[in-house]
């Protein structure tokens, strides 16, 4: 039997290779290849994207290290027990192993606990809305684009801001004008409420870079609340399908400053886009060809 001299020699170049591997990865492979980690100086889209990465690479890893003792096992087993030459018949036959029963039948069960307890763990985290965040937000699905209604203090919603979006054309070589797409303005470093809404089919209100997406339903409100910790554009799209136009249902997040955040209500408020959106809609007025715009006058809602 190995002294412990010999396993700290035999373990000590492993675990000198994985931290050399690990030093040479850059923030998206450390982070399991997910979107938003490129920039190792900047932090995290949100307060809750390095935990939904975590879970996801640590998750990987377990299974992956479960995959390897498995094949490995299979491939032994394969050699260990062939059939070799001048050997007939059928090898002894066992009508069971206790110890070996009980393995897979408790390390499969520890393995499934432990996923839902750390799912569970995580969920009940990013589920959890803020009872009075700094800003709220009303989003709004529809057939296909946005709508983004900033919420004042206002029960009524009487001192609200809104943006009307329409769907994305691509140009003949597929482009998209990105300036042309409905924008979500958030202020960085400042808790966000989103109240998600539907005005026809299903949808599903996804921010990449922010690793989380949440569908939404005629008559049935859902909520995201989280906390932009990053400034900079990212992209949104639809993640239920949704209809015949369903790729074309794109946005763009711009979290900025609080002063650029206040500077682009007051341009809204300015523009008349004030108080409640108007809930009548018609679900084709915003296909290409129909003239609709990006954003309109509370008189042409």
């Amino acid at each position: 039997m190995p002294s412990k001299r010999r396993i700290r020699w035999a373990v000590l170049p492993l675990g000198i290779a994985t931290a050399v591997i690990l030093a040479g990865c850059s923030p998206t492979e450390l982070h399991g290849f997910l979107p938003g980690f490129e920039d190792p100086n900047a932090p995290a889209a949100t307060n809750h994207t390095e935990m939904v990465a975590g879970l996801w690479v640590n998750s990987w890893i377990v299974l992956l290290v479960v995959g390897i003792v498995t094949w490995g096992l299979m491939g032994w087993a394969a050699i260990a027990y062939r059939r070799r030459k001048g050997q007939t018949g059928l090898p002894v036959q066992l009508r069971y192993n206790m110890p070996i029963e009980i393995f897979y039948t408790v390390v499969p069960l520890i393995l499934v606990i432990g996923f839902f307890a750390f799912t569970a763990r995580d969920q009940t985290t990013l589920e959890t809305q803020t009872p009075n965040p700094d800003v709220s937000i009303t989003a709004i699905g529809k057939q296909w684009a946005w709508d983004f209604q900033y919420n004042g203090s206002a029960s009524d919603n009487a001192d609200a801001v809104w943006t009307m979006g329409v769907q994305a054309v691509p140009a003949a070589n597929g482009d998209v004008n990105q300036d042309a797409l409905p924008t979500l303005y958030l202020p960085v470093n400042k808790s966000v409420k989103i109240l998600l809404q539907s005005r026809d089919v299903i949808h599903s209100f996804w921010i990449i870079d922010f690793l989380y997406k949440k569908d939404m339903y005629i008559g049935r409100d859902n909520y995201w609340s989280f906390t932009p910790t990053r400034e900079g554009t990212y992209a949104g799209k639809c993640a239920e399908l949704c209809g015949e136009y369903h790729s074309a249902m794109l946005f763009n997040v711009k979290v900025v400053s609080d002063a650029e955040y206040q500077s682009y209500l007051a341009s809204l408020r300015d523009a008349g886009n004030t108080g409640p959106i108007n809930k009548e809609y018609d679900r084709l007025a915003n296909q290409p060809g129909t003239g609709a715009t990006t954003t309109t006058t509370k008189e042409g809602k």
